[in-house]
């Protein structure tokens, strides 16, 4: 399966759950609701005016307004826009940021599944996992970045990225989505840490938001 067809898959993965959940339902975005969240994944792809406020804070009140422009439109309406995928001018489309798109759909679906109790992890799927296995690297070196030990992402399998280096090392075992949801700041993923008990305490106090 080609990364924009797995692309395609997730992003009507999460279609499916925000139709199904409803404009009202919580996610593991803070005070968002899947309605806030809805709104987002819309103005991401179709709205790159709003992208820089998300990272300088002076022009987060555009992005905001924005935002809430988005989610005071028909639920059902962002939603087909959602499934229809980004715009051939929008930058989220450069066939390169596939793999970026792959990730940024996973993590928002597990917001949406994993924001209610009794959540298991989704079935493994080859080509998904390793798209986000590849993305990984890059997500835990920023996620990471103030470890104040070293920190090696793991799978299963033994693979392993090295995202911090340090005097000593704390290793994250995981399924690829698994650490993915972890490593994007969720607590709800199931991962297992390997260290002295002082360094995986510090590792897992370590701010991951990116």
């Amino acid at each position: 399966m080609s990364g924009a067809s797995v692309a395609a898959a997730e992003r009507n993965a999460l279609a499916d759950s925000l139709l199904r959940e409803g404009p009202d339902a919580p996610t593991l975005c803070g005070e968002w609701t899947t309605r806030d969240l809805l709104a987002h994944l819309v103005i991401r792809e179709r709205r790159p005016d709003a992208a820089p406020g998300i990272l300088v804070k002076p022009l987060s009140f555009w992005t905001q307004r924005v935002q809430n422009q988005a989610a005071d439109r028909d639920y059902g309406a962002n939603i087909a826009l959602i499934r229809s995928g980004p715009p051939l001018w929008s930058p989220i489309a450069l066939p390169f940021l596939v793999g970026v798109d792959v990730q940024e759909y996973f993590i928002h679906h597990e917001d949406v599944r994993r924001a209610r109790e009794g959540w298991s992890p989704r079935p493994a799927d080859e080509a998904r996992d390793a798209i986000l296995w590849s993305q990984l690297g890059m997500l835990g070196k920023l996620a990471f970045r103030s470890s104040p030990v070293g920190v090696t992402l793991r799978r299963p399998d033994g693979a392993e990225h090295a995202v911090k280096s340090g005097p000593r090392t704390v290793t994250i075992t995981g399924e690829p989505g698994e650490l993915v949801v972890y490593a994007s700041g969720r607590e709800q993923a199931v991962v297992s840490f390997d260290g002295e008990p002082a360094d995986v305490a510090a590792t897992k106090a370590t701010d991951r938001g990116l």
